[in-house]
């Protein structure tokens, strides 16, 4: 099994930057996809970005395309989600997930690890 840990969520200004970090542990990182999802209060956890193995394909969601990327390290065994031009819709709990089944990557059925999540509040 895999844990993860998350951090670098805090309050922001819309337009700028945050880096979110996933840190594994408890297992081969290289053998899990690796995706970051949120949830807005009173809403459902949405797909954001997803990266395969290695890092060599990326996925995310429209509403973050051109502003979010997603990279990995698996020496460090981290997932980062750099995120630039912020808007306050990006207001969140983000969290950090793992996969090691073949699901599709932007489910969030296909991953059975999750982190605790780290807020990301975007200021109007």
């Amino acid at each position: 099994q895999v844990q993860l840990v998350e951090s670098g969520g805090g309050l922001v200004q819309t337009g700028g930057s945050l880096r979110l970090s996933c840190a594994a542990s408890g297992s081969t990182f290289s053998r899990y996809r690796m995706g970051w999802f949120r949830q807005a209060p009173g809403k459902e956890r949405e797909f954001v970005a997803g990266i395969d193995w290695r890092g060599t394909y990326e996925y995310y969601a429209d509403f973050v395309k051109g502003r979010f990327t997603i990279s990995r390290d698996n020496v460090k065994n981290m997932v980062h989600l750099q995120m630039n031009s912020l808007k306050p819709e990006d207001t969140a709990a983000y969290y950090c997930a793992a996969t090691s089944s073949g699901g599709h990557i932007r489910s969030l059925s296909t991953y059975g690890y999750w982190g605790q999540g780290t807020q990301v509040t975007v200021s109007s």
